[in-house]
């Protein structure tokens, strides 16, 4: 089965959803003092004279997996495009498909299999196409001997809920096991970090790879006096085991999207994110900063930790960041249904790429492939400091 990379919410999958609406190549040195016009490239779209209102709800508090935003906004690309771009927090109780489905925001962030999920169950219609990734593998401690989902039976798993778990869910229904009976595996609700695992309350913990699974190796171990190290722990990674499936990507209401001008919307919006994120890409200590000054609640050596990460869950992107490979969507539809994480295939209608396409092609001068992308090396600082 193919691996699957992440690309991070760039390719526009939009919504309708009105029947469920609730109320309302980077530097070794990670990064250079270049400008943004030479890191990403300058629109080819002319400013508008006038700026429009335009809002993004995030699925998750501030934090470098969304740095591609907020550097758009920082930078001026958005306003370049003519939009004044508010960017919405998420929470746990913060439902992005119900805050854009409400009108409350143009766009937002969500995993595909989610968006897909939500799609159905309202029997409502998608209108465009974009993608993401297999992040968020299962942890657990070497000496635990839990080496695939198969050792998973009659153990205490750990997952977010939340549409979080259907990754999780295909992997323990491919090895035999059914969630939904205790009696073969008991799920546990996890809180989002990893103290369960940190106190052995769980056999095995979701986490992202550029977030929870930086946590566990924040913390020291007791034993030690020393920071855990990747050997101390074992990770099952889902695109291995045949059940990853696609994670971010914006979405907007189909219904909206009817309007050629909200079309026009769109489209400058993807080529605005689309320069934020190369300018991450490029410029990784510029953008760790952005995110810093907004806020967020862990610590500086999270932030580089994570935007590197995430960096090379884009990156390289050979068909240019925003555009996603057929092949992998269908591979997230297909492990959907046969997991029954969805009851049938999304009709042709539920994804589209032209207007990240067009999108990409309004950028010039700039490297939109990041071909020669190389990870950083980013050393762990204790407590993510």
């Amino acid at each position: 089965m193919q691996k699957i990379r992440w690309f991070i919410a760039l390719m526009l999958v939009t919504l309708v959803m009105a029947a469920c609406a609730a109320p309302a190549a980077a530097p070794a040195d990670g990064g250079s003092d270049d400008s943004a016009a030479e890191t990403t490239g300058e629109s080819a779209v002319e400013p508008a004279a006038e700026l429009t209102p335009v809002r993004l709800q995030l699925q998750w508090v501030t934090q470098s997996q969304f740095a591609g935003y907020y550097a758009a906004k920082e930078l001026g690309f958005y306003e370049e495009e003519g939009l004044d771009v508010t960017i919405l927090e998420g929470a746990v109780e913060i439902v992005p498909q119900q805050v854009v489905a409400a009108g409350d925001a143009q766009f937002g962030v969500a995993w595909v299999p989610k968006m897909l999920a939500s799609r159905e169950r309202a029997r409502t219609w998608l209108t465009s196409r974009r993608s993401s990734s297999g992040a968020a593998p299962s942890v657990s401690w070497a000496d635990s001997g839990l080496e695939s989902p198969e050792d998973w039976a009659g153990k205490r798993i750990g997952t977010w809920g939340f549409g979080n778990e259907w990754e999780l869910y295909a992997a323990l229904r491919q090895a035999g096991i059914e969630p939904d009976d205790p009696n073969q595996v008991t799920i546990v609700q996890q809180p989002f970090d990893m103290s369960l695992l940190l106190n052995r309350e769980v056999d095995a913990a979701q986490a992202m790879i550029y977030n929870e699974y930086a946590q566990v190796l924040e913390a020291t171990n007791p034993e030690t006096g020393e920071l855990y190290q990747p050997e101390d722990l074992t990770v099952i990674d889902y695109n291995d085991v045949g059940t990853a499936m696609l994670q971010d990507h914006v979405f907007a209401r189909g219904e909206w999207l009817e309007d050629e001008a909200n079309q026009d919307i769109a489209e400058r919006f993807l080529r605005a994110t689309f320069r934020g994120w190369i300018h991450c890409r490029d410029n990784v200590d510029e953008c760790v900063d952005i995110v810093l000054d907004n806020g967020p609640t862990l610590g500086e050596g999270h932030m580089r930790w994570q935007l590197n990460e995430i960096n090379a869950l884009i990156w390289p992107s050979p068909n240019g960041i925003g555009v996603m490979d057929d092949d992998l969507y269908q591979q997230t539809v297909d492990i959907s249904v046969d997991f029954a994480v969805l009851s049938a295939a999304p009709d042709d209608a539920a994804v589209r790429t032209d207007l990240a396409e067009a999108a990409l092609a309004g950028i010039e001068d700039v490297d939109t492939t990041g071909e020669g992308f190389e990870k950083l090396e980013v050393e762990v600082t204790p407590g993510g400091e």
